[in-house]
């Protein structure tokens, strides 16, 4: 099984969607009236906060040309765990159409992934962090749901949710008057999200028709069947992606019949139970 080739882009996906709810985040300072003095939109990009931090404080001295331009911000992913609260059957599957081919695939149910996150904002003034902070915080109570693509070609999407868990601030005021200050605010997160195994051709055809046979009591064993009911589409020959009704159809069947399914019609069944010499002997006899 293992070799098989496929990739979804799952775990790219989600950290693109997650990278995205903080693109377009901006700050602004004002004057003394209230008017604004300038706006400026938050850089986001993607990288462990060592980096951004060791590009702030390798150009010590605050005389010399920009090291780099603050408030900034910076995510990465940091780890990748299993969810065993979401499990579900390993065998069970679903079926899916192809949304290029429209044919039929086969899918086992996903395996759910918690894929955790680590967001950084850098500031100068702490006033400018406040202001990030702010513009993220009610959003997240303590989760926010994403819509992600997770399998394009069966047009799986699903709600992710993203959890914040905690919240950590640091200061790193220590040093000399000439060095760098930087605020950094670190936010951690968790995503979960599902990660999809390989999709095959489905190896039955669609249900498009269900009989159902409704007997007299609940003990199936003595109780005859008294009514059929059967439910299949309109068109028979329509696929998923049609636009079809259904047609239902309800049957009276006092005769002590039963459905056989595998020669899919209705037979009788006669039980012949002798006793002899302290023997149960049963004899079945179909017409």
């Amino acid at each position: 099984m293992l070799g098989t080739y496929f990739y979804h882009e799952i775990i790219r996906k989600t950290i693109i969607s997650f990278g995205t709810l903080f693109n377009d985040i901006s700050i602004r300072h004002t004057k003394s009236d209230g008017s604004i003095l300038d706006e400026t939109k938050v850089g986001l990009s993607y990288g462990p906060m060592q980096k951004f931090l060791t590009k702030i404080q390798e150009q010590e001295q605050l005389t010399k040309s920009i090291a780099i331009t603050l408030p900034r911000m910076s995510f990465e992913m940091t780890r990748i765990s299993y969810d065993s609260t979401r499990k579900t059957g390993v065998t069970q599957t679903f079926k899916a159409v192809d949304t290029g081919t429209s044919k039929m695939k086969k899918v086992f149910m996903p395996v759910p992934y918690n894929i955790e996150f680590e967001l950084n904002i850098f500031s100068k003034l702490n006033d400018d962090a406040l202001q990030i902070i702010e513009q993220i915080l009610p959003f997240f109570q303590p989760s926010f749901n994403l819509t992600v693509d997770l399998v394009s070609s069966i047009g799986e999407k699903r709600d992710i949710p993203i959890i914040l868990d905690s919240i950590d601030f640091q200061d790193d005021y220590e040093g000399s008057f000439q060095t760098r200050r930087a605020l950094i605010y670190t936010l951690r997160f968790s995503a979960k999200t599902y990660l999809f195994g390989p999709i095959a051709e489905s190896s039955d055809g669609l249900i498009r028709k269900v009989q159902a046979d409704i007997s007299s009591g609940t003990d199936t064993s003595v109780a005859k069947r008294e009514m059929r009911y059967v439910a299949s589409v309109d068109p028979i020959t329509a696929d998923p992606s049609d636009d079809f009704g259904f047609t239902e159809e309800w049957s009276f069947l006092p005769d002590s019949k039963e459905y056989s399914p595998t020669r899919q019609e209705d037979i009788w069944l006669w039980i012949i139970i002798m006793n002899q010499s302290m023997k149960l002997w049963i004899l079945i006899v179909i017409l």
